[in-house]
């Protein structure tokens, strides 16, 4: 995955952010997108509103950087 330096990650838009409040899981790039969906649980602090957004712009980058996404909610990841 390529490393976001400190920089790198406060010049971020927060709306590059699966959690943009929080600025945590950026989506910039594919393994990006992949390392967000595997660590979605993990966040802290958030609500399930918050996590339906957070969703929704995860989708829509895994969209842009030809991700495949099986979980059609957040709900489901980790499940099998």
């Amino acid at each position: 995955m390529a490393k976001l330096t400190a920089d790198d990650r406060n010049d971020l838009d927060k709306g590059n952010f699966a959690f943009p409040k929080e600025r945590k899981e950026p989506l910039e790039n594919a393994a990006h997108v992949r390392n967000a969906i595997a660590r979605f649980n993990q966040v802290k602090g958030v609500s399930d509103d918050e996590r339906d957004a957070a969703w929704k712009r995860i989708k829509a980058a895994a969209k842009k950087h030809n991700v495949e996404v099986s979980e059609k909610s957040w709900r489901e990841i980790g499940k099998d």
